[in-house]
């Protein structure tokens, strides 16, 4: 293929699911629902914490800022890939592609580093509870999302910036529903080495350090909890990160079956079906493991109603 000079790209067409007319009214409105769904879920999270005084504590605070990253989440992807069911058309212009996967990776880097800070304050309240108002003190807390804001949005912005100087081929089809860092760095025609040795360096130190730290949290959890003579008190201690747990298992489980499946079938179509269980599924699910666990949240909710 020949190379296309940077500057003279103007659009990129992204492949979706499938070419099926009738298959798309379908996805519009499948889409569309889940969504509306993530998105409201979500905001209601965000208004019962922060109405409620009895939750204006940092496990409340840092779900609410995880709350926040979910809707924006669902929305950098799922619109632009309904207008384009809408309108009949694959096109994402190159500015928007580019932009698209900046906030993509920002909000899955975030989301990924808070469900690591929650593990935290989990270890904390349940291993050290005596220090836990002195240890989880608000500094820390506000410092904590904002190393989170400002790592990825470094970690965003030096991918990005690693794309714009690529040159690509006239080829410049995406197999995906949005602008997925990966599928376009595989759409280059100049050399990409450094650009994949920089994303799987910086995968493994920010993703793998995250899930080692949540792998420790609770290792240390568990085992103070084994250490409770009464299984009351281990029932208490467990389900106060029971929410967490399911949603970090919710949230690594689809990632590890998007990459794992993808690596093992080649099958773009499969790869972007599976992505949708981390993109869409889990910021639409949140909520509810959320709300359906926590008593707190079950109390703030019927009363902003």
């Amino acid at each position: 293929m020949d190379p296309v000079n940077k500057t003279q790209i103007s659009e990129f067409h992204l492949l979706g699911f499938s070419e099926d007319t009738e298959l798309q009214p379908v996805l519009f409105g499948l889409f569309l629902s889940m969504h509306l769904i993530a998105v409201l879920g979500n905001l209601l999270i965000i208004l019962a914490a922060v109405s409620d005084s009895h939750l204006h504590s940092p496990m409340y605070f840092f779900l609410s800022n995880l709350s926040f990253v979910d809707i924006c989440l669902v929305s950098t992807t799922v619109p632009q890939m309904l207008v384009n069911v809408q309108t009949h058309s694959k096109v994402i212009s190159y500015a928007g592609c580019v932009t698209q996967m900046y906030f993509f990776l920002l909000f899955v880097g975030l989301d990924n580093f808070l469900l690591t800070v929650m593990a935290y304050d989990r270890f904390v309240a349940i291993c050290h509870p005596l220090h836990y108002t002195v240890i989880m003190n608000p500094s820390l807390c506000g410092l904590l999302v904002l190393v989170s804001w400002i790592t990825h949005i470094l970690h965003s912005l030096l991918e990005s910036l690693m794309v714009l100087s690529l040159s690509f081929c006239r080829h410049l089809e995406i197999p995906h529903f949005f602008c997925e860092l990966d599928q376009i760095i595989h759409l280059a025609c100049s050399k990409t080495f450094i650009n994949h040795m920089v994303m799987y360096s910086l995968a493994v130190v920010l993703g793998g350090g995250s899930f080692a730290g949540i792998l420790y949290s609770y290792s240390k959890i568990i085992s103070s909890i084994r250490a409770i003579s009464s299984a009351q008190g281990k029932y208490k201690a467990f389900s106060t990160c029971a929410s967490h747990l399911a949603v970090v298992s919710l949230f690594y489980c689809t990632c590890l079956w998007v990459y794992l499946s993808s690596a093992a079938t080649q099958n773009s179509c499969s790869s972007a079906i599976a992505s949708v269980m981390y993109t869409v599924v889990t910021p639409m699910l949140n909520p509810f493991i959320y709300s359906l666990r926590n008593n707190g949240i079950k109390r703030a909710l019927r009363r902003l109603f």
